[in-house]
């Protein structure tokens, strides 16, 4: 059975050249980039050049980058970083709607004795610029408000956000995982002091992360020790994987037109298709501003659960909008905040597809989806009666 893959906002496939960049830093290029032979040496000759790649991708400088882990590492320091720095101020803003890197550092946070405020959005996913503005205060740390929602793919105004962040002194930072690679980023031309990015979301591999941080902005260190990363970040750098997002930010830059085009052509036709031949089914999100790869799509008196594993017996891999916990369902808390109605958001599937998704996949799914639909309505217990 062949696998239909819609699922790319959870992970990525690794592209065949970031491979093929990597493998020789798992055998015979396996220095240490930190010390002072020339073994070594072409290693980090080596992260330097991917440090220029990723830079180029987020219109940022070298020296702006920082290597992670992942997305939640990147996030965590940012937010630490602003909050270490400025000991006087104990209030951080977020969103409702943000990944759980970032809503559950909130929450340790307020065990700490800190104070979070959490924005709402509308019934489309929007951020309202006024409900920041009366939010922010004197001791305001960092704002912190995701690019592109991950579940519904909604895009924030994040330089009109940033701007009004800016104006009143305060740090900003944005989870920008998703939207990296999908959207073009010009960190020269936005007032953004923190960006976090995750290389399992744009065709590297799991376990490789950055925090770009501009250039002068005060900063301490998350994880503390030895000199790498200009005593930013300390631990042995991951060579093959900081090679590995390098090429993939390469392969991002230099795919970015079709990112745009061809993508949400295959992706309007799917929701096009699926919306004509399902009834009762409505789009999650704001379709106007959206990453060019993600539909949400919410299918009334059925679970969400459901379509995806019958799904899954037909080889298309996707992701639904709500969670099973304890036995009882409960629809995403991007959801919640949106306030889709109940029997929409339990019937949530989200669709993520990127630039190796094929017209033919999107024929398969088309042809595949609304029989399971009508398959589940015919004995949901959320059935219209």
């Amino acid at each position: 059975m062949n696998v239909v893959y819609l699922d790319n906002n959870a992970t990525t496939m690794v592209a065949p050249e970031v491979v093929q960049a990597m493998l020789p830093y798992f055998s015979q290029m396996y220095g240490n980039a930190s010390s002072m032979h020339t073994f070594g040496g072409q290693v980090g000759r080596a992260i330097s050049t991917a440090r220029e790649q990723v830079a180029a991708l987020l219109g940022a400088r070298p020296d702006e980058i920082i290597f992670t882990s992942c997305g939640t590492e990147s996030d965590a320091t940012a937010i630490l970083s602003a909050l270490r720095t400025q000991p006087d101020k104990r209030h951080v803003i977020t969103t409702r709607v943000e990944h759980s890197a970032i809503l559950s550092l909130g929450q340790h946070l307020e065990s700490r004795g800190y104070e979070v405020t959490y924005l709402g959005v509308d019934a489309r996913g929007r951020l309202d610029p006024d409900e920041l503005a009366a939010a922010m205060r004197k001791d305001t740390a960092i704002v912190s408000l995701m690019f592109a929602n991950n579940e519904t793919g909604t895009i924030f105004p994040i330089e009109r956000l940033a701007e009004m962040v800016k104006e009143r002194g305060i740090l900003f930072h944005t989870d920008a995982v998703q939207a990296a690679g999908k959207l073009p980023i010009d960190l020269a031309k936005l007032p953004i002091d923190f960006l976090s990015i995750s290389g399992h979301k744009l065709h590297a591999p799991k376990g490789i992360g950055v925090l770009y941080a501009r250039k002068g902005t005060r900063f301490q260190p998350f994880l503390r020790g030895g000199h790498q990363e200009g005593g930013r970040r300390a631990g042995t750098e991951n060579a093959p994987y900081i090679v590995g997002l390098g090429k993939a930010c390469e392969l991002a830059l230099a795919g970015m037109e079709a990112e745009q085009t061809r993508v949400p052509a295959l992706r309007d036709r799917l929701e096009r298709e699926l919306l004509a031949a399902v009834p009762d089914a409505m789009i999650n999100g704001d379709t106007e501003h959206r990453l060019p790869n993600t539909t949400s799509i919410a299918f009334e008196y059925v679970e969400g659960e459901a379509i995806l594993l019958r799904m899954d017996q037909f080889g298309i891999c996707a992701s639904s909008g709500s969670a099973c916990t304890s036995g009882s369902l409960e629809p995403s808390h991007v959801l919640r905040a949106m306030g889709v109605p109940f029997t929409y958001a339990h019937g949530s599937v989200r669709f993520s597809l990127s630039r190796y998704t094929t017209a033919e996949e999107i024929d398969f799914t088309i042809r595949t989806v609304p029989p399971i639909i009508r398959e589940l309505r015919a004995i949901s217990p959320f059935r219209a009666k």
